[in-house]
């Protein structure tokens, strides 16, 4: 038997992103408050005057009643706003002086606001009518002006308010600005200059926060400057030790172990320029050689100097604005760091501006996917110290690109570096859309491009 599907839920739109602001929300707070507030005032002044009309113009009624109630009784001719059973009389008050009592009432009469007494009159009802025109003319215009002074001081209010909000939100937005620069790696950002400061002066809450996100930078810019100092005079130490720890390996007798040190001579020289490097990047200090440069013959280039088994796939080739020595750099990086850590095959794409180093194996573990690389963590092994991609990471920044992780869907790390592209130049000859080429191995080539038309 097959069941009915549940019927899905409505998407309701998604509210613009500008009702989410601060300044929105505290300008519709202020708005409803103001409007319950001058609501609540109007309706407190408009019952008090009201009642104050009302009894004015009931005792001025009430007192002509009685006048005329002599009037009557005296035998006595009635004024002409007076009257046994007037026409226009109001039925319920004339109900009520049937059964002998007295009262008031407003209606209209002959179009006009007319405030009503009635009392018994031998079975009948006498009464007397009072123009309430002013009174009318004068609670309705009582009415008009709370809600122009409503409107205005909601209206003053509103601005007062938004005026004082937007300073608060230009010092949260500002802070928050400083907090990105901070985290893109400018530690020199704060967001008050320490020479202007003045401790003793109060502060409120949003220059607690700012004051606090500053102290943060200071103490991260201390410890980062630390390390990179430690990094640097570790390295610097090192190099003389291991100049000679090297010269002294090459002076053992042939066999296998003489191999080992010299073999790990040199991993430790390599270890040791790598954090000299870091310490250069770091440092921010890096001065770069622009040049424009074919990427396609400078990515195998890199690859055959390599000596890996690399396989070189140009789909479109570009020239790219770049410093050489440092773009090879990457390459090498990439390229070894696949064979290293990955699984055959390696390929490197060359996709206009665009490059492409994928491997088959396991992928980059999730924590290099989230927050990139970082020195001396490694989950393949323990092969390597974690420098390369870091390296790598520092020289694309250094020349102007972008270097990103992530896993291919049917498996396999791949990292994609995307360098600026030499704008109004002419691209390189036997290049264009459908120009592709490979190179399998160090050296070797397998493929053809169409000849230039």
């Amino acid at each position: 038997m097959r069941r009915a599907g549940r019927p899905g839920r409505a998407h309701l739109p998604r509210p613009p992103a500008w009702t989410a602001t601060l300044t929105w929300k505290a300008a519709v707070f202020i708005t409803v408050m103001c409007c319950a507030l001058a609501a609540l005032l109007g309706a407190l002044v408009h019952v008090s005057v009201t009642r104050q009309t009302v009894e004015a113009a009931r005792e001025t009624a009430l007192s002509r009643l009685e006048e005329v109630t002599r009037a009557y009784e005296a035998g006595e001719p009635l004024p002409r706003f007076a009257g046994v059973d007037p026409e226009g009389m109001p039925s319920s008050l004339r109900a009520l002086a049937a059964r002998g009592e007295r009262g008031t009432l407003v209606s209209r009469h002959e179009g006009r606001p007319t405030m009503w007494a009635a009392g018994p009159a031998d079975g009948r009802a006498l009464a007397v009518r009072v123009d309430y025109s002013q009174s009318a003319e004068t609670i309705s215009g009582l009415d008009k002006a709370i809600v122009g002074s409503s409107v205005l001081a909601i209206g003053a209010t509103l601005l007062v308010g938004a005026f004082a909000v937007t300073r608060v939100t230009r010092r949260l937005h500002l802070t928050a600005q400083v907090a990105r620069r901070i985290s893109a790696g400018d530690l020199d950002a704060r967001v008050n200059d320490p020479r202007t400061r003045d401790p003793s002066r109060p502060q409120d809450e949003v220059a607690t926060v700012s004051g606090a996100l500053d102290t943060m930078a200071s103490s991260l810019q201390d410890k980062l400057l630390s390390e990179q100092r430690f990094t640097a005079d570790v390295a610097h130490e090192l190099r003389t030790p291991l100049t000679g720890l090297s010269a002294a390996a090459e002076l053992l007798p042939s066999g296998r172990p003489s191999e080992l040190v010299r073999d790990r001579v040199k991993a430790m020289r390599a270890l040791t320029e790598d954090l000299l490097e870091i310490s250069r990047l770091d440092a921010r200090t890096e001065q770069v050689d622009l040049d424009v440069h074919e990427l396609g013959p400078l990515a195998g280039r890199v690859v055959r100097g390599s000596g890996t088994d690399t396989r070189v796939r140009v789909v479109r080739d570009a020239r790219v604005e770049t410093d050489k020595r440092r773009l090879e750099r990457v390459l090498g990086n990439l390229v070894g760091n696949a064979h290293k850590h990955g699984r055959a095959p390696v390929v490197l794409t060359v996709d206009g501006p665009v490059v492409t180093v994928r491997d088959h194996g396991a992928g980059y573990p999730d924590y290099l996917l989230e927050h990139g690389p970082q020195r001396f963590r490694t989950e393949s092994g323990g092969k390597g110290h974690g420098l390369g991609l870091t390296i790598a990471v520092g020289q694309s920044a250094v020349i102007g690109a972008e270097l990103t992780f992530s896993n291919a869907a049917d498996g396999g790390a791949e990292a994609r570096l995307t360098l600026p592209e030499a704008i109004g130049l002419a691209p390189p000859p036997g290049t264009g859309p459908g120009a592709t080429g490979t190179t399998d191995g160090p050296g070797t080539t397998d493929g053809s491009r169409p000849a230039a038309g």
